[in-house]
């Protein structure tokens, strides 16, 4: 069980609960990989971080000029491996010739946005971890299921490389998804897997905001105004290389 109680600096309430549940997620089937999968994401993501063949792509003036196999740590397919690694190690670099290539080694638009909002979580909670001095939190075991193969009758083509719900989406089985009406491409870029933006919505409530305040420019959360937290945020995303 996931908590915070021991740490020097108080934790906020709702981290170790929002925490607990992906943790509890990351173990079940998900739509598109089974639990063991979705675990193995999990460990292949901390793994890339001691990839010589990603700090090697990272260092170089092209990531393409660089010939090579990761260092894996999971029995993960070769393009899932790739999709995990990169994210992980070099984001700033990805296109769209980069996305289409991995569906033609065989990964599907639904594998790729689980595959995504996974490491999204997992990294959100293991930074957590770092900043506030504790150990990342074991992987928890697998569970049986088979996945769930759902995918949005509604999505298509859209802003993102992959199919999208569309910004209206009243009167579909995901109107719900954003109930103040809009929300930001970032999240709606994970729509084609709707337990993605259920799990993105979840943490942001904890980390930064919920999503139905996002918009309103005086919310804010705990100590800092909206304009320190966006400040933060900001810096961080350069640091990061963050594509969006």
């Amino acid at each position: 069980m996931i908590t915070y109680e021991q740490v020097p600096a108080p934790v906020r309430t709702g981290f170790a609960e929002s925490h607990q549940r992906f943790w509890d997620r990351l173990a079940a089937r998900g739509t598109w990989w089974t639990g063991a999968e979705r675990v193995a994401i999990a460990r292949e993501a901390r793994a890339a971080r001691d990839c010589p063949y990603c700090r090697e792509r990272k260092a170089a003036l092209s990531p393409h000029t660089v010939c090579g196999n990761h260092t894996t740590a999971t029995d993960l397919p070769p393009a899932a491996v790739e999709v995990i690694h990169a994210v992980m190690t070099d984001p700033g670099r990805l296109t769209r010739k980069w996305y289409e290539a991995r569906l033609a080694d065989g990964l599907s638009d639904g594998q790729y946005v689980e595959i995504i909002g996974t490491v999204v979580a997992l990294v959100s909670i293991d930074r957590f971890c770092r900043g506030i001095g504790v150990p990342e939190h074991p992987l928890p075991a697998p569970l049986p299921g088979e996945t769930r193969r759902y995918r949005p009758a509604s999505a298509g083509p859209d802003e993102a490389w992959v199919p999208m719900v569309p910004a209206d989406n009243a009167g579909t089985p995901e109107a719900d998804l954003w109930p103040a009406g809009r929300t930001g491409n970032v999240i709606r870029a994970m729509s084609l897997v709707p337990d993605e933006v259920w799990t993105l919505n979840d943490l942001s409530a904890v980390h930064y905001l919920p999503n139905v305040q996002v918009r309103d420019p005086s919310a804010s959360q705990g100590a800092l105004s909206r304009p320190q937290m966006e400040l933060i945020a900001g810096r961080v995303s350069v640091l990061n290389d963050c594509f969006y």
